[in-house]
């Protein structure tokens, strides 16, 4: 029968009393035993499983289904332990940032692929020379990560919109230039002659400015540098601007090359700029950024270098 107890039961949330008791759960849950969380703690089997049962009872739904000897984790359970874990991850990893307010420790960074492999990684070596006490660690991806409580300190993007409720640290503009190995701009005749793209093979990244920009930084590029790609009939797209730029140096076509990115490939000759001054700013910047309450020495190191390392290039 529905009463109004159960109702108040079922919607009941966690307050500040029932601590101790998902102390006990977050215990046993990793054990999955009752008797294990008990050594632990320091209790009986029986007073751990008094307190998981009253935790139940106070949420309205099952936590663990018994059997002899063993405990396993309902669907419920298995959700809100995870909850409970990432929480406490959280916890520890600010406690962690209290403690170590010095230039010493672990500093996780999460960048753009292209950006790490062509620009960040070369250029490392001389944050660990002058900053040999932080640890590094460079994770890539091209999604928007959540910074709460995934342990990463800082991340760096490459878009025309940045995200709410952090803290934006501007690092540089970027232009669209297309580059190609040099033996492709001889073979195509591509030298100040930009009409020959279209017989040429468009390498492109298809996530320049979202899951599937196709050939957008092309299209962009010929409005601004009022070049026709009309009779362009055969491209070649990835995920990275990077492999777009690999596909170009080993003559697999002509990549939109940020400059960026591409920089020190032109000065080693590895690639060319087929068409000096159609080089066209992109909408899009460099920018990095943080969680606002979260400024330690390590993270405003590393973000006063990398931006020194920008002013550099110009």
């Amino acid at each position: 029968m529905y009463t109004e107890d159960n109702y108040v039961s079922r919607n009941k949330l966690l307050s500040g009393y029932q601590l101790s008791k998902l102390h006990t759960f977050e215990a046993a849950a990793r054990h999955s035993s009752f008797a294990l969380a008990a050594d632990e703690l320091a209790l009986s089997p029986s007073a751990v499983s008094h307190r998981i049962s009253a935790l139940e009872e106070e949420l309205g739904f099952k936590l663990f289904q018994r059997f002899h000897r063993k405990v396993v984790l309902t669907t419920e359970g298995q959700r809100v332990f995870w909850a409970l874990k990432s929480s406490l991850e959280f916890i520890n990893q600010e406690i962690l940032e209290i403690k170590n307010q010095e230039l010493s420790g672990s500093l996780t960074v999460y960048s753009r692929p292209s950006i790490a492999q062509c620009w960040l990684v070369p250029r490392l070596a001389d944050f660990s020379r002058l900053h040999p006490q932080i640890d590094l660690n460079i994770m890539t991806g091209n999604e928007n990560v959540n910074l709460h409580g995934y342990g990463i300190d800082l991340t760096i993007y490459f878009d025309d919109k940045v995200p709410e409720r952090l803290a934006i640290h501007p690092l540089m503009d970027e232009y669209m230039v297309p580059v190609c190995s040099p033996e492709y701009a001889e073979r195509h005749q591509l030298l100040n002659n930009p009409d020959n793209l279209n017989h040429c093979r468009l390498l492109h990244d298809r996530q320049a400015w979202g899951y599937d920009s196709d050939t957008d930084e092309w299209c962009s590029w010929a409005r601004q540098a009022d070049v026709s790609l009309d009779g362009c009939q055969s491209s070649m797209g990835f995920d990275r601007s990077d492999l777009a730029i690999i596909a170009a140096m080993n003559h697999a076509g002509v990549a939109m090359g940020r400059k960026n990115l591409v920089r020190q490939r032109l000065e080693r000759n590895e690639l060319v700029e087929p068409f000096p001054g159609k080089a066209v700013r992109c909408n899009q910047r460099y920018y990095m950024a943080t969680l606002p309450h979260r400024q330690c020495p390590k993270i405003q190191a590393f973000i006063e270098w990398i931006s020194a390392q920008a002013k550099e290039i110009g």
